[in-house]
């Protein structure tokens, strides 16, 4: 995730703020609530000196070190950016880069848990209700009670092989242990960028290094942003309520366009969804094709399995998760982030 670009200057309060003055001066040095420090020049009535004593300035400069310690080691100075608010920012990045990276490793030797992984998000989600704004993609899904339910039951070995990646990413984090909202979601994109990279890998006839440029000359790797953004998903502390997520299988086109309509959707994302409704992608396929409002999502593909291969999909796709994955949900930007090491002043040579 990409900091930008961030002028320094602008992230520190005045530190000096001079009045010139045809009248003599001596500086002083006060603090405010707000933590910015000011040099403070004031006027000596009985001197004829024209310029600041050694000591003075280097009591002021001093005064000015321990403000910018004070101003680092606040967490609620929010009137300009901070360079804390920064460092937090690359930890966070950083982190993330390794959940990715475990995943891309953990999910190419489980290519048959794809489905699952996707699907799993997906029920994890859909618990959302807008009326009370509960429920959602908040990891609520790894309870027994939950996991076990009918329109999970296939869902166990995915949960499983999250717990077991789960457990790395724990052993690499320097900000605590990653929720299980954020663990289910991210593998999900992790699941959809794996199908991209494997797609791109087979039209360059089994070659990765060619289908990995190819991946990137789509597009994908640049329209995750949102996504990426939205980490920090707090958990469930218990089991969402039952009868919110249908047994997609056994459901009909009306009652899956009502449970996506509920939750905010439309039939042109239940169209980019099919494949992961149900066990038996062609037959979901076939039934939302027979629906007249379903079946404009389907256009320009000739199987749901090549939603994976026509870039307006993959567009499509990549948005609707992204939706998916911040129903209702609270994120802590502040997540993951931990106490950068502090600077000894009393080794400063002034």
């Amino acid at each position: 995730m990409g900091l930008g670009m961030v002028s320094f200057i602008s992230t520190v309060p005045s530190l000096v703020s001079f009045n010139p003055s045809p009248y003599t001066t001596a500086p002083g040095c006060f603090y405010n609530h707000s933590s910015t420090i000011n040099c403070r020049i004031e006027v000596a009535e009985s001197s004829n000196e024209d310029r600041f004593s050694r000591r003075r300035i280097l009591h002021c400069f001093s005064a000015a070190a321990v403000g910018m310690e004070l101003i680092a080691r606040s967490s609620t100075f929010s009137e300009v950016a901070k360079a804390a608010d920064l460092i937090q920012r690359g930890q966070r990045s950083e982190f993330l880069s390794k959940i990715k990276g475990i995943f891309a490793t953990a999910l190419k030797g489980n290519q048959d848990l794809i489905p699952s992984v996707l699907t799993l998000a997906l029920n994890d989600a859909v618990t959302y209700d807008k009326a009370t704004k509960s429920g959602g993609p908040n990891g609520s899904i790894r309870f027994s009670s939950e996991i076990s339910r009918p329109e999970n039951k296939k869902l166990a070995a995915a949960l499983s092989f999250l717990e077991d990646a789960k457990k790395e990413i724990d052993s690499v984090s320097l900000g605590g242990p990653i929720s299980y909202a954020d663990l289910i979601h991210f593998a999900a994109q992790s699941a959809v960028k794996s199908t991209f990279l494997s797609s791109a890998i087979r039209k360059c006839g089994g070659n990765e290094e060619k289908g990995a440029l190819l991946y990137t000359a789509y597009g994908s790797t640049g329209q995750w942003g949102l996504f990426d953004r939205q980490f920090g998903r707090l958990d469930a502390e218990q089991p969402d309520p039952e009868g919110r997520v249908p047994e997609w299988e056994k459901s009909s086109v009306l009652e899956m366009k009502n449970k996506f309509s509920a939750i905010g959707f439309g039939p042109r994302q239940l169209a980019v969804m099919s494949a992961f409704l149900g066990p038996d992608q062609s037959a979901t396929e076939a039934l939302l094709a027979s629906d007249p409002d379903v079946l404009p999502g389907f256009r320009n593909t000739n199987a749901a399995v090549k939603l994976y291969h026509k870039q307006i999909m993959r567009v499509d796709l990549i948005t609707t998760l992204t939706k998916l994955s911040s129903l209702g949900q609270q994120i802590n930007y502040e997540a993951y982030t931990y106490p950068t090491r502090k600077v000894d002043l009393s080794k400063l040579k002034l």
